[in-house]
This record gives structure tokens, sequence and C-alpha cells, in this order.
């Protein structure tokens, strides 16, 4: 599992003090891209290179206890399912070990004309390699 600390801001929050609802949708945007990262996947070069790019086609999610202005929040996202074109993670955003929210979401690739394609080998071998340190 991958996990990305981020802290609420004031801009992150609703006229009550708590994390407007579509904030939750950045955050974990935010730690799917970290998490490629992590796995050596430089999304700018794979888009450069191939004209391919990840685009979120569904999201389940479920809020389940508010989060509040200056709140360190810890995201996890876990790689549920890979076929040849999708990635399915499961994301969950906790504050002290309680989840607040938590989502399935399923990533397609593009090319650039917006038709799904396969995912590139290097995303593959990345998403099916053993854990351990990344290669360089």
């Amino acid at each position: 599992m991958h996990s990305l600390s981020v802290r609420v801001y004031y801009e992150d929050t609703d006229l009550a003090g708590i994390v407007y609802y579509a904030n939750y949708l950045r955050f974990i945007e935010r730690a799917r891209s970290e998490w490629l990262r992590t796995l050596g996947v430089d999304q700018a070069a794979m888009k450069a290179k191939s004209g391919r790019v990840f685009a979120v086609r569904r999201v389940e999610a479920d809020y389940l206890r508010p989060a509040r202005f200056d709140d360190l929040l810890k995201i996890g996202t876990v790689l549920v399912q890979i076929t040849a074109a999708r990635i399915v993670v499961d994301q969950a955003v906790r504050r002290d070990g309680a989840t607040l929210f938590q989502a399935r979401v399923t990533v397609a690739c593009l090319d650039g004309a917006g038709r799904p394609v396969r995912l590139p080998g290097i995303v593959t071998r990345a998403l099916t390699r053993p854990a351990g340190p990344v290669e360089k």
C-alpha cells in the first residue's frame, strides 16, 4: 500500500468548516499520481512518448466522517485489479487511523483521441512487479 500525507487548508473547507466533498477527489487524485511516481511511472513522459494518458472512468465513493481545517490526513492507495487498458484501486482517506472517506476508482488508459488503449509496458511491469525498492 502507498500512503500520502495531506494537510487540510482553509481553501479545502466549506462554510461549515469541513472539507468540501469534491476535494476528497482531489486528494485521492494526488495520491494516485504519487503512487505511480514511486513505482517509476512518469506520466508526462508517457504522454510525450506514446500519447497515452490516464482518465478516471468510474468512482464509487463513501463519505463516512468529516475532515476539518488543519487535519493531517493519510491517503492510502492499493491496487485491486489491472487489465489490458484499466487500473482499479481502492483508496482511503484517514485521520488518526479513522477512515473518513473511501473510494474504488477505475482509471482507463486513453490515446490522444480519447480512445481506450492498452497500458504501456512500463506501467504493466511497474504494477505487477513484486513489492520492494524501485529500480532506477
